[in-house]
């Protein structure tokens, strides 16, 4: 009877499998495209397990956007230097998040960053670079050490007027976090999230194989130069080969340096693995700032943490034991 019983079992779950199928859907959600893709047994299911992504993705927004008049980090911003802002436990905890990356990374990650004079400018419009003076004037009012956390008023504090805060290097990644396990506690068994580079990714294809994630070469967009499965894993693709300047035949990134207000030189584009597309966003820009050697040290650290960066002049570093880990 117990043999039966499984045999039964495996049977009924055999055709759940074999009649589940992908749905995808494409959006643009804080002021991105997100692509969404889920595992259903039919089209009525996933479209209502994308909707409903989309609508946490959507409330997620509404609490980090600094461009929403509304938001509580627009309130925390306006508030800078007044008084302390009383915000949600998620927000909270996503700022003391922020706070440890940046004492992870020396700083190279800050979310005050949003402090920061927009001085340099890659749409071609700027002649030369920036004076010392400016440059050094820019980042007068940046530094995740000042931001004030009140954990049992649950309040957060800028202590100087002009001071900002603003999630746009681990907002999308969080978000796709935030959907990913929603739709995990609703019993979808696999899908991705990819907000824009940032892919957070859960179960298997329908057919039972992996999920395959396309590295773009950042020297040849219309190409990838790695194609690798990837299962209940994130991966974060940062580059600067869109957004850059050319001084004397030296390459300024759109990615800014928050301690010193230069832009990152030497590398076109951050691949990183990581267990959280929220980590995996942060870590990508740090990298950035921090450099190949010292970008390499710090993921080589990290448990289950991975990366490729490619270089100015083409070639590729990879942390240790990439090929040999379960992405």
């Amino acid at each position: 009877m117990k043999k039966l019983s499984t045999f039964l079992i495996g049977l009924i779950l055999a055709n759940v499998l074999h009649s589940q199928e992908v749905y995808q859907r494409t959006t643009k959600l804080m002021g991105s495209r997100f692509d969404f893709t889920v595992v259903a047994n039919s089209e009525e299911l996933g479209n209502k397990y994308i909707t409903i992504a989309i609508e946490e993705i959507s409330r997620i927004e509404k609490i980090i956007s600094s461009w929403d008049p509304n938001s509580q980090t627009s309130e925390i911003n306006n508030n800078a230097g007044i008084q302390p802002v009383q915000v949600d436990q998620e927000l909270l905890e996503l700022v003391e998040r922020s706070i440890y990356i940046s004492k992870l990374t020396d700083g190279a990650f800050d979310i005050s960053y949003a402090s920061v004079d927009r001085i340099w400018r890659f749409d071609g419009s700027m002649p030369q670079i920036p004076k010392e003076k400016e440059i050094k004037t820019s980042v007068r009012k940046v530094g995740y050490t000042k931001i004030q956390i009140d954990t049992e008023r649950s309040t957060i504090f800028l202590p100087e007027s002009g001071m900002k805060i603003g999630f746009g290097a681990i907002g999308k990644g969080y978000a796709a976090d935030k959907a990913k396990a929603l739709l995990q506690s609703k019993g979808v068994v696999a899908g991705i999230i990819n907000a824009s580079g940032d892919m957070n990714t859960w179960g298997k294809q329908p057919d039972g194989k992996q999920w395959q994630v396309a590295i773009t070469n950042p020297l040849n967009k219309s190409k990838a130069f790695a194609r690798l499965p990837i299962s209940d894993r994130a991966v974060v693709t940062s580059g600067n080969y869109e957004k850059y300047v050319t001084f004397r035949g030296k390459r300024y990134s759109h990615i800014i340096d928050p301690r010193t207000g230069y832009p990152s030189t030497g590398i076109v584009s951050v691949t990183v693995f990581a267990p959280k597309a929220e980590l995996a966003d942060a870590l990508a820009t740090s990298i950035f700032v921090m450099g190949t050697e010292v970008g390499i040290h710090l993921i080589n650290q990290l448990k289950d943490v991975a990366c490729i960066i490619v270089k100015d002049d083409g070639s590729m570093i990879y942390s240790n034991h990439l090929e040999k880990r379960k992405i």
